[in-house]
């Protein structure tokens, strides 16, 4: 063979060979950049001590990696071990290997629910909510929750912060910081007072202080909200005629919500927040209550109740009376209906 000859022979089997390899290259370009690359969507929530193998373990447990290769090139390619970022990430099926990459290390993340409702009675329970569903540790929320010069910052103290708090859900970033969670509250809670609540407040005669501790008082009296305007419109009634509210939640609060039934023992704490003892409104809020107590004291039933006591169908609802001899009828009702379905279990349980 000519020397000509095999010269062409080599050059052409060169071309054929680069061609493979630029066709493998661009093959393989196509499916990291190109191909969706995922079976269903996940929610990956990455933590600052995770690494790379964790996470591409965790999105194939929960999306289903069509072609772990793949992403492992990605990874690889973009440097996620060394630069993603903790956060909560959504990965979606039609996501690329090389987008799911980028969007850790740019730190693309999704916002998720931190949802801030039911009994929330302690600043424990609060910064236990928190704490399990944001990264924030809980312990974090609960120096901020008795930090008197954080909370200044927004106009709260210690001892009044459940004013502060309005259950709701809110949209925000998994890895938002104490302050920036804080800073949504706060935010919220001016939302909330509009020009049209304060006039309220003020034809109550209340400040929205104020209007946020008789809310809390209505929240520990009950759990039906049809009721909350009713027994708001007690309250009011005897606030006004400056009677001693004589709210058992106030007891149930200075004894640390202990008791499971307030008893005449259970009255004789001198304490300011003792409506037995003290006429008007305890000092603070004594649970964080929802916007629909707050709503019931700024939007009162018109009634002259003075009274109430639970209902003898002990369906949490509760009886009503404007005079004391009406309300003793009820009360007399309910003990008997209470010591019949004591016997009735007390018997059932022999």
């Amino acid at each position: 063979m000519k020397k000509g000859t095999r010269i062409l022979l080599w050059v052409a089997a060169a071309a054929v060979v680069l061609g493979g390899v630029g066709g493998f290259v661009a093959g393989r370009y196509y499916v990291d950049n190109k191909m969706p690359n995922f079976s269903d969507e996940y929610v990956l929530f990455v933590r600052p001590d995770m690494s790379a193998q964790e996470v591409m373990d965790s999105i194939q447990a929960g999306a289903g990696t069509v072609r772990p290769k793949s992403l492992a090139r990605a990874f690889k390619e973009v440097e996620v071990q060394q630069k993603m970022k903790p956060g909560r990430y959504v990965v979606k099926p039609e996501a690329t290997s090389i987008y799911v990459a980028r969007m850790l290390v740019f730190g693309w993340q999704t916002p998720g629910n931190l949802v801030l409702s039911g009994t929330m009675r302690t600043k424990e329970r609060i910064a236990q909510k928190i704490g399990s569903q944001m990264l924030v540790d809980s312990a974090a929320v609960m120096a901020a929750l008795n930090d008197e010069a954080f909370l200044a910052e927004y106009g709260f103290t210690p001892e009044n912060v459940f004013g502060l708090i309005l259950p709701d859900t809110y949209q925000m970033y998994w890895t938002a910081s104490v302050k920036d969670i804080f800073d949504r509250l706060k935010k919220e809670y001016d939302t909330f007072w509009t020009e049209e609540r304060m006039a309220k407040a003020k034809a109550q005669g209340l400040t929205r202080e104020q209007v946020s501790v008789l809310a809390s008082i209505v929240s520990g009296e009950t759990l039906q909200a049809k009721e909350y305007p009713v027994i708001a419109g007690v309250y009011l009634n005897r606030y006004k005629k400056g009677m001693k509210l004589q709210a058992d939640p106030t007891i149930a609060y200075i004894h640390d919500y202990k008791p499971n039934r307030i008893l005449k023992k259970h009255l004789k704490v001198d304490s300011p927040y003792n409506t037995y003892m003290y006429a008007g409104l305890p000092p603070t809020p004594i649970n964080v209550p929802p916007k629909a107590c707050l709503d019931a004291v700024l939007n009162p039933d018109k009634n002259n109740y003075i009274y109430f006591c639970a209902s003898p169908a002990f369906d949490g609802t509760h009886r009503f009376a404007v005079g004391y001899s009406e309300h003793l009828r009820n009360a007399r009702e309910f003990q008997r209906a209470l010591t019949k379905r004591q016997k009735e279990r007390a018997a059932a349980a022999k």
